[in-house]
C-alpha cells in the first residue's frame, strides 16, 4: 500500500524552518472551556519534538462545523490558551477571521526558532472543505514544511490537510499519523495471525466496504451491534422491531456466502438481549436462540454470544474492533460491549480500537490503557479498514 512508507518529522531537518502543522484540535467546548483534552494530549509529542529541534511551529486545525463563517463559539482561542499551559511556553494566537491575515503574518514574521503560533479555525473559510487552490497557497505562504498529524481528517482532501502541502518543499507526518500507519497499516496489510475483526455499530450500510475488504484479510469476522440484525434476518430468523436495513438483507447473504467460500469464520450473535422499548429503564430479556418476539427489539448480544465472541478473541493474535455490540450508553445493554473490551484487555495480542464509539466505550469502561492502539479517527480508520487510500496521507512524501 502506498500509504505506509511515508517520511516523518524525524526524516528531515526542521531546524530554523517554518513548519505548518495540521493538528486535530477538534475538541468539545462548553461555555468556552475544553471538556475533553485527549486530542491536545495526543498532539504533544509532535509539537514538543519540533520545539526541541528548534523549528518555527505554526499550528492549524479545524473546530466543529462553522461552514465557512467566523463563529465566535468555534474559535481556537481557548485551545491556544490551554496549549500554552501544557507546553509551558506561550502559544501565540493569530486571531484572524480570514485565518491568514495581518495577525498571522505578523506573528510568523516575529517567530524565533522554537516558537509556536496557532492559526484560527481553518474552516472559518468556505474554501477549506473545497480544497481551493487560492486558500491553500495562502496557508502555504506562511511556511516551508508541511507536517500532517491529524489522522481524524486524513480521509478528507481539504486545503489544510492536502492543498497547502502541495505548495511547500517537504511534506511529512507527525507521530500520531505515524502510529496509526504502524498499527492500522500493519494490521491490515501484514497481521500476525490468527487475525480477528469485530464490527458493531448501528448500520450495515456504513460498513459495506469494510466487511467486503476484511473478508479478504481476516481469519475470523464477528458481526454484532445493530448491524447484526440484518444478518440474522438474512438467516431467516424473526427480529421483531430491531434495527433492520431491508435493502441490505441480500448483501448480508452475499457476505456470508463469501466468508464461506474464503474459509473465513463469520460469527453472528446466537442469543440476544431484547426489550419492548428503546429506553434506559427498559426491562432486559434474553432470547433462547436467535428469534426475537414480534413487538420487541434486540439491544445487546446475549450471554452465550458474549462467551462465543470472547473465546474468538482469546484465540487471536491481532484484533481490530470497530463499533459497540449494543446500546452501551444504557447500563442494562452494555454487557456485550464490556465483554469484548474485557476479552481484548486480557488477550496477549495486538489489539486495535478503530476510533469512534468503540474508543469512547473502551475509555469509559477503563480499559483504554490495556489496548495496543486506540485510533484517533473513526471515519478515517473505517476508510483504512476498507482498503481505501486516505488523501491526507497519500499527499505526503514517500521515504
Amino acid at each position: 500500500m502506498t500509504m505506509l512508507n511515508k517520511k516523518t518529522i524525524e526524516d528531515i531537518d526542521v531546524r530554523g524552518k517554518k513548519c505548518l502543522v495540521r493538528c486535530d484540535f477538534n475538541v468539545p467546548l462548553k461555555d468556552g472551556k475544553i471538556t475533553d483534552e485527549n486530542r491536545l494530549v495526543g498532539a504533544m509529542p509532535t509539537i514538543k519534538y519540533l520545539i526541541e529541534n528548534r523549528a518555527k511551529v505554526i499550528l492549524c486545525s479545524h473546530l466543529g462545523k462553522p461552514k465557512g463563517e467566523a463563529k465566535q463559539e468555534l474559535s481556537l482561542a481557548p485551545v491556544a490558551a490551554r496549549l500554552s499551559e501544557m507546553l509551558g511556553q506561550e502559544v501565540v494566537f493569530a486571531a484572524d477571521l480570514n485565518v491568514v491575515g495581518e495577525n498571522a503574518k505578523k506573528a510568523v514574521d516575529q517567530m524565533k526558532d522554537g516558537d509556536v503560533v496557532l492559526l484560527e479555525n481553518t474552516r472559518y473559510r468556505k474554501e477549506e472543505t473545497k480544497n481551493e487552490e487560492g486558500y491553500s497557497k495562502e496557508l502555504a505562504s506562511l511556511a516551508e514544511v508541511f507536517v500532517n498529524d491529524a489522522f481524524g481528517t486524513a480521509h478528507r482532501a481539504h486545503c489544510s490537510t492536502v492543498g497547502a502541502g502541495q505548495f511547500l518543499e517537504e511534506r511529512v507526518c507527525g507521530y500520531l499519523i505515524q502510529k496509526e500507519l504502524d498499527f492500522l497499516g500493519s494490521a491490515v496489510e501484514n497481521p500476525v495471525r490468527p487475525f480477528l475483526a469485530i464490527l458493531g455499530g448501528a448500520k450495515v450500510s456504513d460498513k459495506l466496504g469494510v466487511i467486503n475488504n476484511l473478508l479478504e484479510k481476516v481469519d475470523t469476522l464477528i458481526i454484532g451491534g445493530g448491524m447484526a440484525y440484518t444478518f440474522i434476518k438474512a438467516l431467516g430468523h424473526e427480529i421483531g422491531t430491531s434495527l433492520l436495513e431491508e435493502d441490505k438483507v441480500a448483501y448480508a447473504k452475499e457476505m456470508m456466502d463469501k466468508a464461506q467460500a474464503k474459509g473465513v469464520k463469520l460469527l453472528l450473535p446466537v442469543d440476544v438481549v431484547y426489550a419492548d422499548k428503546f429506553a434506559e429503564d427498559a426491562q432486559p430479556h434474553i432470547t433462547e436462540g436467535r428469534d426475537i418476539p414480534a413487538d420487541c427489539m434486540g439491544l445487546d448480544i446475549g450471554p452465550k454470544t458474549r462467551e462465543l465472541f470472547a473465546a474468538a478473541v482469546k484465540e487471536s493474535k491481532t484484533v481490530v474492533w470497530n463499533g459497540p455490540m449494543g446500546v452501551f450508553e444504557f447500563e442494562n445493554f452494555a454487557n456485550g460491549t464490556k465483554a469484548i473490551a474485557q476479552a481484548m484487555a486480557d488477550v496477549d495480542a495486538t489489539t486495535i480500537i478503530g476510533g469512534g464509539d468503540s474508543a469512547a466505550a473502551v475509555n469509559q469502561m477503563g480499559f483504554g490503557d490495556k489496548m495496543s492502539h486506540i485510533s484517533t479517527g473513526g471515519g478515517a480508520s473505517l476508510k483504512f479498514l476498507e482498503g481505501k487510500e486516505l488523501p491526507g496521507i497519500v499527499a505526503l512524501d514517500n521515504k
